[in-house]
């Protein structure tokens, strides 16, 4: 049986769709610097989402932090990306496309009793000629919005 189409209202964030792999770096406050790897997975059923797996490691080969949700068409040009954390985390985000670029903002994020609390979420996924950008900003650990992890992706080929 051969895939479905990606659906029509998902078309143009259709080139997020394969596997994407590389390299980042974080930083926050009461946190030291450092680098991880990262690999991202959007995949797609014809219907008006994509799946979405996020895993990190760290320079060691260790697993690090792990995400996955979906991403659905809301109509109007708008995307929702709704996602459960490794950490004890569950996000609701909602945004827009501009160009190559997804920004999603977060509308609810809820945190288990166990999870390093987050108020909210900004991330960005730009479409460059090196890859995927990825970018996310947080505001959490009573600290203000600010930059948090940033990576450049390479699509990993079938």
């Amino acid at each position: 049986m051969s895939s479905p189409d990606v659906s029509p209202v998902l078309q143009p964030v259709a080139f997020l769709v394969g596997t994407w792999r590389g390299e980042g770096h974080g930083s926050y406050p009461g946190i030291e610097p450092f680098d991880y790897g990262e690999e991202v997975t959007f995949g797609h059923t014809g219907l008006a989402y994509l799946t979405y797996a996020q895993r990190t490691w760290h320079p060691d080969g260790s697993p690090s932090h792990h995400e996955a949700g979906f991403l659905r068409a809301a109509g109007d040009g708008r995307y929702e990306l709704v996602l459960a954390h490794s950490g004890g985390r569950v996000e609701y985000a909602d945004g827009s496309l501009d160009g190559s670029r997804l920004n999603l903002a977060s509308r609810k994020v809820v945190n288990t009793a166990t999870a390093h609390p987050a108020k909210a979420v900004v991330r960005t996924l730009t479409l460059t000629e090196d890859g995927l950008r990825s970018e996310l900003s947080m505001a959490a650990m009573d600290q203000s919005m600010q930059p948090h992890v940033a990576s450049t992706l390479r699509r990993v080929p079938d």
